[in-house]
């Protein structure tokens, strides 16, 4: 609770530094995803590699934005391929032209 005049001042221009930091945090956030955009869009982005099971619905994304396919699975998409069947997911896969380096070994846990 603030309790005088100059606690208010203080905490008003600490509210104030918090939102212009905050805001540019958020500002870089975003131009980051638009220079990953477009990288992806005009061919420049590294290779698309899948390091991890969860990484697979951005990994499908990207690579059909780096593919420059217009047409989207925009259903799919949309959730992440949460409602997509492997079979639709290997689909997508054959349709991207990608291709997945067989495991050398399974692992069991």
């Amino acid at each position: 609770m603030i309790k005088n005049e100059k606690q208010y001042r203080i905490t008003n221009a600490q509210a104030r530094r918090f939102e212009a930091a905050l805001a540019e945090s958020q500002l870089r956030e975003l131009q980051e995803q638009i220079d990953a955009y477009e990288l992806l869009h005009v061919g420049k982005s590294k290779e698309l590699v899948l390091e991890a099971v969860e990484d697979l619905p951005k990994t499908l994304i990207r690579a059909r934005i780096a593919s420059g396919m217009k047409q989207q699975a925009q259903r799919y998409e949309a959730t992440e391929y949460e409602s997509a069947s492997f079979t639709r997911i290997c689909k997508v896969v054959q349709a991207l032209g990608l291709r997945m380096p067989k495991p050398t070994r399974l692992i069991r846990g």
